[in-house]
């Protein structure tokens, strides 16, 4: 037979707000509670952000282009002058010419009266801006709290990196994460059919299950044609960077491609027929074959030498010089960056231009050239010289962190 009374003896439990054991539970009396210590219970209230809406009625609507805070307030019945004084009072919180034709905006009407008493924008899934229409008129931000969890990945790739996370569903961030991070050892053009990845990083929520981005990279392997390289963050010289199981850097001084995805349509070559002239002549560049648009990045740091456009050549192009050794050239663009011109100081991974079909080009693609000492040499097979390595005095420090990263990643199955 089962004990109930050994059972709550074992358990104890709890009376007027002391504890009482099982071995005096008889002959103890039992205090009489007076009333006035009893707490009130507080009926839980409904809340959207920090607005009560127990007597609100709330509808989600989404931008369209030419929406403005006058015609959507107008829409229910929001008279001019009030939207007037919004517009003044949002001056320092929010610049209302700057909606963005489909995010979210919520229209909150009392139940009993049907007039609108709260419009919230959505500027972000964490950001919104909220207009009070009630007497007062008051138009203020308000954050969502994030937090942050750990998280890992794994898989095998088939076709792109990209299809991998995207087919296993990953966040697509961590296609352009690790893009990043091995910049300087894969080149994500050649990305074999076996490859594979395992990733330790951290995202963030809002509300405890929207995701909103990865945030960080905690670390992570590539096999890479029959090869592993490892990401191992550390903090040196007050920055955080990515190192080998070595200690070596993985960043180095020129990345590997000028473009984060695209296909090479055409390699380096001393004697290739040109597509348009028919002719056998040497090709001293890579074409990235790409959409119109897509971002153009400088391999590394230096200054632009030459902006300029070459009819029936080059198009528009330019010239980086990055030291007394190399100069790249970017060839067939669409158009420059902002604020690019000749004399322009620029750093490695920032976008110079634009892919186009301008100049001799059949379509549109990104002819990138490099020149050491003035002599053309093919980019793909360009050695690049790496960044610091690991201290000797933090080396300890980076073999602690090291071994605890890598025994995380073998216990993620692919």
């Amino acid at each position: 037979m089962i004990n109930f009374r050994s059972i709550f003896c074992s358990l104890g439990f709890i009376a007027a707000g002391l504890l009482v054991s099982c071995n005096n539970a008889r002959n103890e009396e039992i205090p009489v509670i007076d009333n006035e210590d009893v707490p009130e219970l507080t009926e839980k209230k409904n809340m959207y952000l920090d607005i009560e809406i127990d007597s609100l009625s709330r509808e989600v609507y989404s931008f369209k282009k030419g929406d403005n805070l006058g015609s959507i307030l107008r829409k229910f019945d929001v008279n001019g002058d009030v939207i007037e004084k919004l517009r003044t009072k949002s001056k320092d919180i929010f610049d209302v010419t700057k909606f963005k034709a489909g995010n979210s905006y919520s229209i909150l009407t009392d139940l009993n009266t049907g007039f609108a008493q709260y419009m919230v924008y959505e500027r972000s899934k964490r950001d919104h801006v909220i207009f009070d229409l009630r007497d007062s008129l008051h138009v203020y931000n308000y954050e969502k709290d994030v937090t942050f969890k750990p998280s890992y990945a794994g898989a095998q790739i088939n076709s792109s990196l990209w299809n991998a996370i995207n087919r296993n569903g990953y966040s697509i961030e961590l296609s352009d994460r690790l893009s990043e991070i091995y910049a300087w050892q894969i080149d994500f053009f050649g990305i074999a059919k076996g490859d594979n990845f395992k990733v330790l990083y951290e995202e963030s929520f809002i509300d405890d299950s929207v995701r909103v981005e990865v945030t960080d990279i905690k670390g992570a392997i590539f096999r890479h044609h029959d090869k592993e390289y490892y990401a191992i963050p550390f903090v040196q010289d007050s920055i955080v960077e990515y190192f080998d199981e070595n200690g070596d850097n993985l960043r180095k001084a020129f990345l590997k491609a000028p473009l984060k995805y695209s296909r090479i349509s055409s390699t380096f070559s001393h004697a290739r027929r040109h597509p348009i002239l028919k002719i056998v002549r040497p090709h001293h560049g890579v074409d990235y074959a790409a959409p119109v648009g897509t971002p153009v990045r400088t391999i590394g740091d230096g200054v632009i030498t030459k902006k300029a456009f070459q009819a029936g050549g080059a198009g528009y192009y330019l010239k980086v010089k990055h030291n007394a050794n190399y100069e790249t050239t970017y060839m067939h663009l669409s158009k420059f960056a902002n604020g690019i011109k000749e004399g322009t100081r620029v750093t490695q991974g920032q976008v110079i231009g634009y892919v186009g079909s301008s100049g001799g080009s059949t379509g549109p693609h990104l002819d990138f050239r490099v020149h050491f000492q003035g002599k053309p040499i093919n980019p793909l097979k360009m050695e690049s010289p790496k960044a610091e390595p690991i201290a000797a005095e933090l080396r300890d420090s980076f073999n602690i962190v090291k071994d605890r990263v890598i025994e995380e990643l073998k216990k993620i199955e692919i």
